[in-house]
């Protein structure tokens, strides 16, 4: 495992199980139409859930080593000129650090662990 940050992708458990299924996750219909799969930083992660995943009541977080990408890995400007990584390959589910159910409140906004920064 690398010393980096883990990235984020955000997926509706619907999604993620079909790539357990699979042993890789192809991307979400986001995801393919753009020829490559969106992660997050942990600071931007909760931004990505409040603009594309709206009510979304059954959300996970996918934790991802990014050293474990490779050359497929891209760090790309997008809201605000941010740099976002992107991946222009399958997601390999060994480099999957871990996966966890993001809830809503009853405000209807998404907890995240305090430990994502």
């Amino acid at each position: 495992m690398s010393t980096q940050a883990p990235i984020y992708k955000l997926t509706p458990r619907s999604a993620w199980l079909e790539a357990e299924v699979a042993g890789r996750f192809d991307g979400a219909p986001v995801d393919l139409a753009d020829g490559y799969i969106h992660f997050s930083t942990g600071e931007q992660v909760r931004e990505t859930a409040a603009k594309h995943f709206t009510n979304e009541d059954a959300l996970l977080l996918v934790a991802v080593d990014p050293g474990a990408l490779g050359d497929a890995l891209r760090w790309e400007p997008s809201r605000g000129g941010a740099l976002f990584p992107h991946l222009y390959a399958p997601l390999s589910l060994d480099a999957v650090l871990y996966v966890q159910d993001i809830p809503l409140s009853e405000g209807g906004t998404h907890l995240f662990p305090e430990s994502i920064r």
